[in-house]
């Protein structure tokens, strides 16, 4: 036992007067270390008889943990006095001027995804997500499009090959955020209110579409919901998010798999300087899609279509930045022009609030 005592003593003044964490590494290697005096002396226990064993093993552990609990302590000290040193010989300069060198700006879709959380989250909404790479029947069956339906020929789907999950679903890169809703209907309970923006995917290239692209979808799971609750939801959305009162919707009868009655929605514009703008009523251009949830769709996640209603919409949030800030090529977007971020590009500072203005 006094073989053992004076081995600790011995390592806690090592590692006590080690001056730096370098130092006190190296007495960590010489002790716990593969090549370790300690380690060596733990490895002895395999060659020891059962009544060696118990009685040499609790000394060895002993002088381990007060070796490793030296080692903590004086590794706390050292980084306590460095930082001490530090905060007594550091000093930051308030009065000096902004650095002039490159900035970075805030990319506008990333810009809009924050100004539909602000503006949504005042409604009751919460932000919703899902993962990228889904499954064929959360991207499609859920959402009442079965194999044999037409409508998936219009989604240029990546899939992946014949890779499968568990159990047996095709995988793909989700063609809309749709699933987040499946999944949330799946893992809450009603009353719901989300909105779930994210990367979306098709096989689609022009001056509007890209193979990747940003979507928001919203859901309302609810009793008593109808068409009019709808039409409100969207008409006050856009008239914060275009900061204009002159919105004017028009919802034009259209088909979706997945809601019944669905509706297209189109928004009033005016032409100034030979371009677009939302709001007034000289022409009409069309910005979500949008309807009643499907029957189908909600029984499909449990719930019961007798009890539960909702309703759902969705939009490119690529294209409501092009609406909004007058970008007219959504290639751009992806080019990574530092000419185009610092001109189409947002400070860090501005951050979208209902108060300030959610484009300030």
């Amino acid at each position: 036992m006094s073989d053992f005592d004076s081995l600790t003593g011995e390592w806690r003044a090592r590692i006590a007067a080690a001056p730096d964490l370098a130092s006190l590494e190296a007495e960590r290697v010489a002790a716990l270390g593969k090549q370790g005096a300690v380690t060596g002396l733990l490895k002895t226990l395999g060659g020891m008889t059962p009544e060696e064993r118990q009685s040499e093993g609790p000394r060895i552990h002993a002088l381990r943990e007060a070796v490793t609990e030296a080692i903590g302590a004086r590794k706390a000290a050292l980084e306590a006095a460095e930082l001490e040193r530090k905060l007594a010989t550091e000093t930051l300069d308030m009065t000096l001027p902004m650095p002039t060198g490159e900035q970075g700006s805030v990319h506008p879709v990333s810009q809009v995804m924050d100004e539909l959380a602000e503006i949504f989250a005042d409604l009751g909404f919460s932000v919703a997500t899902g993962p990228e790479i889904e499954d064929d029947w959360h991207n499609f069956t859920a959402l009442n499009i079965p194999e044999s339906h037409p409508a998936r020929a219009m989604h240029d789907t990546f899939y992946f090959g014949a890779d499968k999950d568990r159990d047996g679903k095709r995988m793909l890169l989700r063609t809309h955020t749709s699933p987040v809703q499946i999944r949330t209907m799946q893992a809450e309970k009603p009353p719901l209110r989300i909105i779930a923006p994210g990367r979306t995917y098709r096989s689609d290239s022009d001056a509007t579409h890209t193979p990747m692209f940003h979507q928001v979808e919203g859901l309302v799971i609810d009793r008593g919901t109808h068409l009019g609750h709808l039409k409100w939801t969207l008409e006050t959305f856009l008239k914060a998010f275009f900061e204009r009162d002159d919105i004017v919707l028009r919802l034009r009868p259209s088909y979706f798999p997945f809601t019944e009655p669905s509706a297209e929605v189109d928004v009033g514009y005016t032409v100034q300087n030979g371009r677009r703008v939302v709001g007034g009523s000289d022409g009409w251009m069309e910005v979500l899609g949008s309807g009643m949830v499907h029957p189908r769709v909600i029984a499909a996640c449990g719930l019961d279509p007798d009890e539960w209603q909702g309703f759902a919409f969705g939009c490119g949030i690529d294209r409501l930045a092009m609406l909004k800030y007058g970008m007219d090529d959504l290639r751009a977007f992806f080019d990574g022009d530092l000419r185009w971020l610092r001109h189409y590009g947002f400070s860090s500072l501005d951050v979208p609030t209902l108060s300030g203005g959610v484009g300030a």
